[in-house]
């Protein structure tokens, strides 16, 4: 069957799937969304607090940091109360890794170079084995080895690319597949000149993300473009959005690049415009006052909030609720793209929440299907 809006579509780079907990990555699984978490991992209670934070915004995986026994201890509590699969976030101590492989781990972040002798990382693949493991190889360019800056003289695509295959083949050498790769840069060329190129080279899927990428503003505008690029090139089977800010931040964010790409849906996907002197009501602020109030919402769905008539009626057509602002206060409301009533002001914000969650309960109940499906803009 021909797309809908084919100038849309996009071509998924072809991997194979391997599992992370209950989680697919990779194939045809949708993309998934991950952040961590900046607690002490030791200090189960608020690490777990803060893993709730982001299931709510909609992570999929959650990685922790285990640099040391405490935390590998307190992670077996951690695993247990989570919902999703917990990452262990492991650097040069194989035991560490060995630890939170039998703590439950889904999933163990390491570089098998970084482990130490052939014997530690035959220990680490077994423990892997043995507790239905993954393996994320994480390759940055902030902390390539010794000897491949000296080869190429610096960070560079070639260095990040033949630093995840010689990761690669430690793990293959053992008969272990079930590994994803990430090569991370700060540098947005860089990072998506690397991903590109090992894109090439192998079938595994890979994990995205720009690293260290700055604050929630600088962050976002760094991260939307890298993965955003390599997201439209069908590469990328779960990203990272790595901000200077709260992971669930992070997750809403990811999100939102998906959401943009048309790969993945989640809650209300909103159309505002920046507003100017024609507005009828206080854009900026009902957007915020909406988005905080809808934030609840995971069906995906779509709400358009604009101020005036000039392009209101156009993108009101395309979106399951829609307000233009009017004269005198009184602004028009549009449902599943028709004009259908007025409402003033005062009773705005509360009544486009009202509508917006009823709209949701029709989809989720399957009476009513959302403008994005009709119109090729959902995942």
């Amino acid at each position: 069957m021909s797309s809908i809006r084919p100038w849309r579509d996009i071509a998924r780079r072809s991997s194979r799937q391997i599992m992370v907990g209950n989680v697919p990555v990779g194939g045809d699984a949708p993309i998934t969304v991950q952040t961590m978490t900046n607690t002490l991992t030791s200090d189960a209670a608020a690490t777990i607090d803060q893993i709730r934070r982001c299931e709510d915004a909609g992570a999929d995986i959650i990685r922790v940091s285990c640099p040391d026994v405490e935390s590998t201890a307190a992670l077996k509590q951690i695993v247990r109360a989570a919902h999703v699969p917990i990452v262990a976030d492991i650097h040069f101590h194989y035991k560490r890794a060995l630890e939170a492989a039998d703590a439950g781990a889904a999933c163990l972040r390491i570089n098998p170079g970084n482990i130490g002798s052939a014997e530690r990382v035959n220990e680490v693949v077994n423990a892997a084995k043995a507790n239905g493991c993954a393996i994320r190889i994480g390759v940055n360019a902030g902390s390539l080895e010794k000897d491949l800056l000296e080869k190429y003289g610096e960070p560079c695509p070639e260095a990040l690319i033949e630093s995840a295959l010689d990761h690669i083949k430690l793990l293959q050498d053992r008969d272990f597949h079930q590994y994803k790769v990430a090569v991370k840069a700060s540098d947005v060329f860089l990072a998506v000149a690397a991903y590109m190129g090992l894109a090439e080279a192998v079938d595994c899927p890979l994990h995205l993300g720009i690293t260290e990428a700055g604050g929630l503003i600088g962050g976002t505008v760094k991260s939307s473009i890298g993965l955003g690029n390599l997201l439209w090139a069908g590469i990328g089977d779960t990203i990272r959005v790595s901000l200077s800010a709260e992971p669930e931040e992070e997750v809403r964010v990811g999100y939102e690049i998906l959401k943009a790409l048309g790969l993945r849906t989640r809650g209300v996907r909103v159309v505002s415009c920046p507003s100017c002197a024609r507005q009828g009501f206080d854009v900026i602020r009902t957007v915020q006052k909406l988005e905080d109030a809808l934030g609840h919402i995971k069906t995906p769905m779509s709400l358009s909030v604009l101020g005036c008539v000039v392009n209101g009626p156009g993108e009101a057509r395309e979106t399951d609720i829609g307000i233009t602002g009017g004269g005198n206060g009184k602004h028009m409301v549009y449902l599943s793209g028709v004009t259908d009533h007025h409402v003033e002001d005062a009773d705005m914000i509360s009544h486009i929440v009202k509508l917006v969650e009823a709209k949701a309960a029709e989809i989720d109940a399957g009476a009513s299907v959302s403008m994005d499906t009709l119109h090729g803009k959902a995942a």
